[in-house]
């Protein structure tokens, strides 16, 4: 029987999105905005040596299409990728009205987002009065810290040492539509940000904000502070069926690798792994060996987009994806005959562009095992409905098969 890998490279688009106009970093808008050609050209022209040097080399990545994707894409300039695709391979475009992660995981899943997400302003205080004191009220504190658009590593550090001494919750916001607590492991306690975190979802999540992110950190004021792999992330549940319930209604294991049990709230999972993208990609490797026939096993690599691509970090995010590359060869060695493994993204991050924001970009769609050739443009939704196709399961959202 067939088993489907459904594998999303955090942030990796390829520009092109006929919409980007509408989005926006700043002032900005996203019209132009494209992360694998701008790595690209920064590696072609000497400017991304950290760490690495030279062209922008990613052989099993480019043999898959990804080069071709992207010139389906957009007429950007895509040094060094001129390698003959071995696999199907196609550009995306998302029809859901934001370039943040729920949104482009669930519509890649089957369902476009049906509804406009809340987005807090980008001013101090950024949340309504009567939010921070149900938050503060559930904290048992007598108010929170931050209350603004941050960087989540940059907040800890100027207020950290404040909300050890006060208890406080550190609450602050970004681009996407999000909430998130940071909260000293030992002082504030994981559990008890963890349970506030719960807690306040329910009422969040009615205005439409996407997710509550419980993000735990540990350190002392004087030594510095450091986030934890602990972090949790309450969302919104899909309000209609996705892939992962299509698969498992008709009999099917699902296993998640990842943010995935996060994004989708662990509907229709029946394993779940976290860990660093190291760590997953060693996960994914062992997945591909054991998992059943009939499963799907779903997976996210979250590093491109909030180590680099946030971060602006440009070296960074060559380095990553090179590294992505070299570690795929084993994936694709261990395939069987009959599997099917998808590669794809959930919006953009151009590490070039101003800003700190997701950029509204088309993304790469390269599947390996199901013959070679061009499939022109697609939609998100495409690739869930090809992968229900692909293990035979009905599909219950608006895409098409590409199969």
């Amino acid at each position: 029987m067939p088993r489907a890998f459904l594998v999303v490279m955090d942030s990796v688009g390829i520009g092109g999105a006929p919409d980007a106009a509408r989005f926006f970093n700043g002032d900005l808008p996203d019209l132009g905005a494209n992360t694998l050609a701008h790595i690209a050209q920064a590696c072609a022209t000497g400017q991304a040596e950290e760490g690495r040097s030279g062209p922008l080399t990613l052989p099993n990545l480019e043999r898959l299409g990804l080069g071709a994707a992207a010139r389906l894409a957009s007429s950007v300039p895509l040094p060094g990728f001129t390698a003959e695709p071995t696999a199907l391979y196609g550009c995306a475009a998302e029809l859901s009205p934001g370039k943040d992660t729920p949104s482009g995981h669930w519509e890649l899943a089957g369902l476009p987002v049906p509804w406009d997400w809340h987005y807090f302003p980008d001013a101090t205080p950024a949340f309504p009065t009567d939010l921070s004191a149900f938050v503060a009220e559930t904290a048992g504190t007598d108010g929170i810290l931050g209350d603004c658009h941050a960087s989540g590593t940059q907040i800890i550090d100027a207020l950290g040492e404040e909300h050890i001494r006060t208890g406080k919750p550190i609450c602050y916001t970004s681009a996407d539509s999000v909430f998130q607590i940071a909260a000293h492991e030992e002082a504030f306690g994981l559990d008890r940000l963890l349970e506030l975190c719960e807690t306040i979802a329910p009422r969040l999540h009615r205005m439409k904000v996407g997710r509550v992110i419980a993000r735990p950190f540990v350190g002392k004021p004087e030594d510095g502070f450091a986030r934890t792999s602990n972090r949790k992330d309450f969302a919104i549940n899909p309000p209609a069926p996705v892939l992962t319930n299509w698969v498992q209604e008709a009999g099917g294991k699902v296993h998640a690798i990842g943010k995935i049990g996060d994004i989708f709230s662990m509907q229709g999972i029946d394993t779940l792994v976290k860990g660093t993208d190291a760590q997953l990609m060693q996960h994914l490797v062992e997945h591909v060996e054991t998992a059943e026939d009939g499963s799907l096993t779903f997976a996210n690599f979250v590093e491109f987009d909030s180590l680099y691509g946030h971060r602006r970090d440009i070296s960074g995010y060559a380095r990553a994806l090179e590294w992505f590359d070299a570690q795929l060869g084993g994936v694709l060695a261990k395939l069987r005959p009959g599997d099917m493994l998808v590669l794809t993204a959930d919006h953009g991050n151009d590490p070039s562009w101003p800003g700190t924001d997701h950029t509204r970009e088309q993304v790469p769609v390269l599947v390996a095992g199901r013959g070679q050739g061009a499939l022109g443009q697609l939609r998100f939704a495409d690739v869930a409905a090809s992968v229900a196709d692909h293990l035979a399961v009905p599909s219950q959202g608006p895409g098409r098969s590409f199969l």
